[in-house]
């Protein structure tokens, strides 16, 4: 296997528009690591450069010690050593389904016998044992986008590449092939570069979450670095649904612009100096993991209206109005019904600078203290 390497990656379509910009991400030889962020935020376009179907207009890429693009290099794709697996499975229908995972090996020259043996090892491996000679008319889409993923790393890649390879698959199975998925590459020790839009699949399934948005890396982090400790308000609402406010930081908290929120520095954490941040436009990211609710006494106005309140395994998902703002809480208990007024309670909220916020790997979230610390 082997590690990926981007080294101030730019690239700029034909067109002039901007789609990578400054991309440092070093992902270590067996790791798996997810790219995820909204439409256009640059995710697919990073994979696709990994993969040589885009050249970057600078910086370098490397696949171990081996330059692989940048400095007047461009190995070609298929000269790669990459397995990659697509939304759409790909499986060519007028061959079986050993002629379509066997496919890598031909085009290497690999010997029919040794060819035989690999195919029949990697679909066991995958659950498809004995499925060799099968159509693929008569598969699930789950066992296709198996065949897929037996096909790409049949020729022991260093490193496999997914593109959205299991949105396309409807639940339980794509949950299903989450475990299989992970299962597998641990197993061969694969390098994965996994771009999903889906956030829980991202959180499940990666070592480290590349977030980005507008072709450039916001955060790197474990999923419960990315989930706790956010490195800005983007990140906090893409990931967590977190409810974002600006207003102005003084000292003794936080301040809505109309006044119609204030909260103390209790419960206030800073990503910046807390005396540097004093004074300054901010915003407030409030997690729905921090807010409480609670149910209020007949004929009290409360501080909240039920907008939606949905069940979920892990907790309700509930929607507020929450004085003419929109407010998410997540967590367990009494589940309350569209309509209920509730009392509200902010446990934590994290304030970021409203304005030239650093972003990516050197963000001070990592360092975040209390104000008045």
């Amino acid at each position: 296997m082997a590690s990926v390497t981007l080294a101030a990656v730019d690239l700029r379509y034909p067109s002039g528009a901007q789609g990578l910009a400054g991309i440092d991400l070093h992902v270590a030889d067996g790791e798996f690591v997810a790219l995820l962020g909204p439409s256009g935020s640059g995710k697919t376009t990073l994979l696709r450069t990994v993969a040589g179907f885009l050249a970057p207009t600078g910086g370098r890429v490397l696949l171990g010690d081996r330059l692989v693009a940048g400095g007047g290099a461009f190995v070609a794709p298929e000269h790669r050593a990459l397995g990659m697996v697509f939304q759409q499975h790909a499986v060519w229908p007028h061959w079986n389904v050993g002629r379509n995972v066997e496919y890598p090996l031909r085009l290497a020259k690999v010997p029919r016998r040794e060819r035989a043996a690999r195919v029949a090892a990697v679909l066991e491996l995958v659950g498809l044992a004995g499925a060799s000679s099968r159509d693929p008319a008569t598969l699930s889409g789950g066992q296709r986008q198996r065949v897929a993923l037996a096909r790409a790393i049949v020729a022991e890649p260093e490193v496999l590449l997914l593109d959205e390879a299991l949105s396309a698959l409807d639940e339980p199975l794509r949950d299903r092939l989450r475990l299989e998925l992970q299962s597998l590459t641990r197993r061969f020790g694969l390098t994965v570069l996994h771009v999903t839009h889906d956030r829980d699949e991202a959180l499940a399934l990666a070592d480290r979450v590349v977030v980005l948005d507008g072709g450039r890396i916001q955060q790197i982090g474990t999923p419960p670095e990315l989930v706790s400790r956010p490195a800005s308000a983007f990140v906090a609402r893409f990931v967590s649904d977190a409810t974002v406010i600006t207003g102005r930081l003084d000292a003794s908290g936080f301040t809505a612009p109309d006044d119609s929120l204030h909260l103390d520095t209790a419960v206030i954490e800073s990503t910046a100096d807390p005396a540097a941040a004093v004074g300054r436009a901010a915003d407030l990211a409030i997690l729905p993991g921090d807010v409480r609710l609670a149910p209020v006494e007949p004929g009290s106005p409360g501080d909240a209206v039920v907008v939606s309140s949905l069940f979920g395994r892990e907790g309700n998902d509930v929607v507020l109005d929450w004085n003419g703002r929109s407010l998410r809480s997540r967590g367990s208990g009494v589940r309350p019904v569209v309509g209920e007024r509730m009392r509200v309670r902010i446990e934590r909220a994290i304030v970021y600078p409203a304005a030239g916020a650093p972003t990516g790997a050197d963000h001070p979230a990592a360092e975040r203290v209390p104000l008045g610390a």
